[in-house]
């Protein structure tokens, strides 16, 4: 068994669904391992994972809107806005969402399938710079 792990940093516009799916697997298949297990784990409280449709625009359009309604910037709604009104439903959005994924790695690849994309999911206004850690354990 071996293991790598790494920080990588990911550069946000402002909110919606980023794919980061190359940049992950480039990482992952450069650590020359056939199977074994690989952890994403975003280290913030106001973006999130998720593992998502791929190939259809509007399926991301769809999932940005509909958190948008679930948690609206809404300054009544919030005792918490130390950073903006978009702060406490930016953390609304992580928590029913994930931070961390874990996929395994089958034949020296993640094993998605054909249409799944794994997406750093912004939820604040503004850009920022995210940092995801990344570990495979694995033969």
């Amino acid at each position: 068994m071996r293991q790598a792990s790494t920080i990588i940093e990911i550069a946000t516009a402002g909110p919606g669904l980023l794919d980061v799916t190359a940049r992950l697997a480039a990482w992952v298949e450069a650590q020359d391992l056939r199977e074994g297990l690989v952890t994403i784990f975003c280290r913030h409280t106001s973006a999130s994972l998720l593992i998502q449709e791929n190939a259809a625009p509007e399926a991301r359009r769809d999932l940005e809107r509909y958190f948008a309604r679930l948690a609206p910037e809404d300054p009544q709604a919030y005792e918490h806005s130390d950073e903006g009104p978009d702060d406490m439903p930016a953390h609304l959005r992580t928590a029913l969402t994930q931070v961390q994924l874990t996929i395994p790695l089958i034949d020296g690849r993640l094993a998605l399938g054909r249409w799944q994309g794994i997406f750093l999911f912004e939820h604040r206004r503004q850009p920022h710079r995210r940092t995801l850690a990344l570990h495979v354990l694995g033969a």
